[in-house]
């Protein structure tokens, strides 16, 4: 399953990539990818919402939604 994560405070390249490793760290995380300009994370997993949602609070971020990822582009 493929979700789209939006977080707040995204701001660099570092904590894009803290946000991808951590997830990917994830048993059940196949693929992380952060987009900086648009505080976006997309993922895929077979883990539920609030396991995501917690991993990345953990890292400090602040979750705003998570929604299944529609088509090539989010």
């Amino acid at each position: 399953m493929k979700r789209v994560i939006e977080v707040k405070d995204l701001c660099c390249k570092k904590c894009a990539e803290r946000a991808e490793k951590k997830l990917l760290l994830m048993d059940g995380v196949t693929g992380a990818k952060a987009h900086l300009g648009k505080n976006l994370i997309f993922v895929e997993t077979e883990l539920g919402d609030e396991a995501l949602k917690s991993c990345l609070e953990d890292a400090g971020f602040e979750v705003v939604l998570i929604r299944e990822r529609r088509g090539l582009f989010g």
